[in-house]
């Protein structure tokens, strides 16, 4: 939930004209992160549980482009995109560690 408060933070300072676009876009994708993990854990089940991780993960790459694009047309500062994309890398830790440990328990 870290992660989703700086791309909105990070995406306040977005142009006006990217409102419905980029701004939209990167918001949404932070948000399913978060809402796909929660979400396969409510099912109980191992491979379910899994399916939704995988979805969180590429929402996660989502998030890791399209900062990187923000940055590209200078809509993001570089310690701004830094920050988030810290902790992008972050979450990819931890989601793909219980990737591997959920993953076994469906084995």
């Amino acid at each position: 939930m870290d992660l989703v408060v700086d791309v909105y933070k990070v995406s306040d300072g977005f142009p006006r004209r990217e409102t419905y676009s980029l701004s939209d876009q990167i918001r949404r994708a932070a948000v399913s992160v978060s809402s796909n993990i929660a979400e396969g854990q409510a099912h109980f089940k191992p491979r379910e549980f899994l399916h939704f991780l995988r979805h969180a993960s590429g929402s996660l790459a989502e998030v890791e482009t399209q900062i990187s694009i923000a940055s590209r047309l200078e809509y993001v500062s570089e310690a701004g995109a830094k920050q988030v994309l810290e902790h992008v890398h972050e979450v990819g830790r931890i989601l793909n560690g219980l990737i591997a440990s959920v993953s076994k328990q469906s084995a």
